[in-house]
């Protein structure tokens, strides 16, 4: 072992650490100097111990007088050339920081010289255990415990807090009973360890993301001078693991390099679980190599030469299960003050965005693949297509087990792209033909590497997988993927794990087929049509289904749902001349003529409607909407009674009818069950008789009465809400 080197304070307070000169002299000299110098690096923290009562206050600190006692009367300079100065204004004393020692002590700086000496030293910590007096004996230090059998110390070891602030020395003797280690406690100055104890080059440990933990301060020294960030718990494989303070290697990958003995093992595994309980991102233990003698440790490692750094980041390990990891929290400070950018869309706007699923989805010859193999291609030209923008030319993998070879080339060239963007694509686009794979493990290491070839360079971008029913694998007794919780394992163990593997940054594009559906239930949530919807909704951060509402029509819906942005308005798309492109859902692009005849008849039945409700309450008489249907049913070309009744509802949430819940004014009979009243039409009025028929004639006079409505029906939530003013109508657009 190389003798250790040491310091001139260290030589000077401990001559033995000068190994190659024997002390020739009775009294040893100093470094006043240095000393003065680090008490000064340190002074607020000098100026506290000494006078706890103390105050720093802008340049100077403040303490009542030498004995500590509350007040301002001592002043002690902090800044500048003065530094360190003092000054007692009531007692008229000063001097420099060894003087204002030496008194708050007791001392005289001059007199007792060698004393104030060594009670600096010891307090900066670098105190040693025995005084010499003369070459060859010694004699006892007596604030030191009994240790002048050992000797003098072979090595010494400083511990730091993370600020670079001294806590505690570890002093190592080897005396003929074999080594031995005394700790100082620098800040009780007593010899000890500090409780809690600090783990070993703090100051970069804090620094660090990984960390070698070892045993010793040797091992941790030889690591460090290959560039490792090492630390060991103090007093090695005896350390007692509750008494040190683990927590700055929280969020830190901890490896441990135990000894290659028995108790080096157990010290690994206890330090391990304290890692992981201090919250560390990871815990290894490396093993060592079966080649080594007993009691082989790193130090040894770096002394004959072998690869350390390769075997730190390569070598045989156990890991250690951490414990359940802490969910990540935010407070809503953190959040309005963070303004770092957003990462950019992989498709604008956030159809497909970073570590994604998108679920691409519709029946059966829809046209999915068709359109799904456009998009692809527009994205990996860098193109937009139907709205949607990719951040430039994508590099996509698209595995597809429907569609073989010359199929699929035949629908490759009959794609249209800009002429400018076609070598993007060319390169970019990589696609598989009819694959017969499904994505158990071996299949979806078979992926993997099918995709990892592709792109040798940079990672895909997306991964497209056409369709999910075709490679689908639910695990041991699935039920298929219908089964919700065979859907999830599908999606967490065979999806998820291809996108980690390839580029966790990318996204992944599923296309499955939707089950039929009631009309009315697909339009309340068309996405509730996903085979495993349950477990597919609640993974996916988009979702995309092409429908087609009218089979006769060749325009389809492209419907979207976004987990991360905005919702996006259905669009309409056809496919015209080879391109797929968005048209106006309001313009009738077939079926022209029958179209227009339908709408005649809706405007007929509108004003027939309308005009037999005014007509009718001249003539006296006021209906419900269910007494109207009744009536009639069958005649004036208003068909059957359901008939009737919807159109009234229709005409109702556009306004052109309204209610009348007020029956005694018009001497009309009660409205009975009915929820809504009786039907009102603007300027309707109501005929009734006055007074009783005339006896010659017959005749009966009658008044005309207008009647106002009280209720209508809110045409967003088809609620009876009360009429505000009765004299004004207004009506909304047509919207059926």
């Amino acid at each position: 072992m190389s003798e250790p080197s040491a310091t001139p304070i260290e030589k000077a307070v401990h001559p033995f650490f000068d190994f190659n000169d024997a002390p020739a002299a009775t009294k040893p000299e100093l470094d006043r100097e240095q000393l003065r110098a680090k008490l000064l690096d340190r002074l607020e923290s000098v100026l506290m111990h000494l006078f706890p009562a103390g105050q720093i206050k802008g340049d100077k600190f403040y303490v009542g007088d030498i004995h500590g006692a509350p007040g301002k009367s001592l002043v002690v300079e902090l800044k500048g050339a003065k530094r360190g100065l003092w000054k007692d204004f009531a007692g008229d004393d000063g001097g420099d920081i060894l003087d204002l020692w030496a008194m708050a002590k007791g001392l005289s700086a001059r007199v007792d010289f060698l004393q104030v000496m060594q009670d600096i030293s010891q307090w900066l910590g670098v105190a040693p255990n025995i005084v010499p007096t003369c070459a060859g004996s010694t004699v006892p230090n007596p604030r030191a415990p009994h240790v002048d059998e050992l000797g003098p110390p072979t090595a010494k070891w400083d511990y730091c807090n993370s600020q670079g602030e001294l806590i505690a020395c570890v002093y190592r003797y080897d005396p003929p009973s074999g080594k031995e280690f005394r700790p100082w406690d620098v800040r009780t100055r007593m010899w000890r360890a500090p409780d809690p104890r600090p783990l070993y080059n703090l100051p970069a440990v804090a620094a660090a993301r990984t960390v070698v933990l070892v045993e010793g301060e040797k091992c941790a020294d030889a690591l460090i001078g290959l560039g490792v960030v090492a630390t060991t718990a103090m007093n090695g494989a005896k350390a007692p693991i509750n008494k040190t303070d683990w927590a700055l290697l929280k969020g830190k990958h901890v490896v441990i390099w135990p000894d290659r003995d028995a108790p080096g093992w157990d010290y690994a595994e206890n330090a391990a679980r304290a890692c992981a309980q201090a919250a560390c991102a990871s815990v290894v233990i490396l093993v060592p190599p079966d080649d080594k003698p007993e009691k082989w440790d790193c130090a040894d490692g770096v002394e004959e030469g072998f690869d350390c750094l390769s075997f730190i980041a390569g070598g045989e390990r156990q890991t250690v299960k951490a414990p359940d990891p802490v969910l990540p929290s935010f407070s809503l400070g953190q959040l309005l003050d963070d303004d770092s950018p957003m990462p950019p869309d992989i498709i604008e706007p956030k159809i497909l965005t970073p570590g994604s699923l998108m679920v691409f989805g519709g029946a059966p010859k829809v046209g999915k693949s068709d359109l799904l193999l456009a998009l692809l291609a527009h994205m990996a030209a860098g193109a937009t297509f139907l709205g949607m923008r990719p951040a430039r030319p994508l590099r996509i993998f698209y595995l597809q087990a429907e569609v073989q070879y010359y199929y699929l080339r035949e629908r490759v060239k009959a794609i249209k792209l800009p002429a400018h963007r076609i070598k993007d694509a060319r390169e970019n686009l990589i696609s598989t033909p009819q694959v017969h794979l499904i994505l158990n493990d071996a299949g979806v290491a078979q992926a993997i590497a099918a995709i990892r070839q592709a792109f040798p360079q940079e990672p895909a971008d997306i991964i497209a997988i056409d369709p999910l029913r075709n490679v689908f694998d639910g695990g041991e007794g699935s039920n298929g993927e219908n089964d919700n919780a065979a859907m999830l394992y599908f999606l967490q163990q065979r999806i998820e794990r291809i996108l980690n593997a390839v580029n966790p940054k990318g996204g992944v594009i599923l296309v499955h087929h939707t089950r039929k559906m009631g009309k009315k239930q697909f339009e309340e949530d068309p996405f509730q049509a996903f085979a495993g919807a349950g477990s597919l909704r609640g993974f996916y951060s988009s979702g995309l289904v092409l429908h087609r509402p009218d089979e006769s029509s060749s325009i389809r819906q492209l419907i979207f749902e976004l987990r991360n942005g905005p919702a996006i308005p259905t669009k309409h798309v056809d496919k015209i001349k080879g391109e797929w492109r968005e048209v106006n859902s309001n313009q009738r692009l077939v079926l022209q003529d029958h179209g227009a005849k339908l709408d005649a008849e809706r405007r007929r039945k509108h004003d027939a409607i309308v005009q037999i409700l005014f007509d009718e309450a001249a003539n006296g008489r006021c209906y419900t909407a269910n007494q109207f249907a009744d009536s009639f049913e069958g005649k004036a070309g208003l068909g059957a009674n359901r008939t009737i009744n919807e159109r009234v509802a229709v005409l109702a949430s556009q306004g052109y009818v309204k209610f009348c819940k007020e029956h005694e004014p018009y001497g009309l009979p009660s409205f009975g069950r009915s929820k809504f009243g009786y039907l009102c039409v603007e300027d309707m009025a109501l005929t009734r008789p006055i007074g009783e028929p005339d006896e010659l004639t017959g005749e009966v006079l009658t008044d005309s009465l207008r009647v106002y409505p009280t209720h209508y029906k809110c045409p967003q939530t088809g609620a009876l809400l009360p009429v505000e003013n009765p004299d004004i109508w207004i009506y909304q657009e047509e919207l059926s």
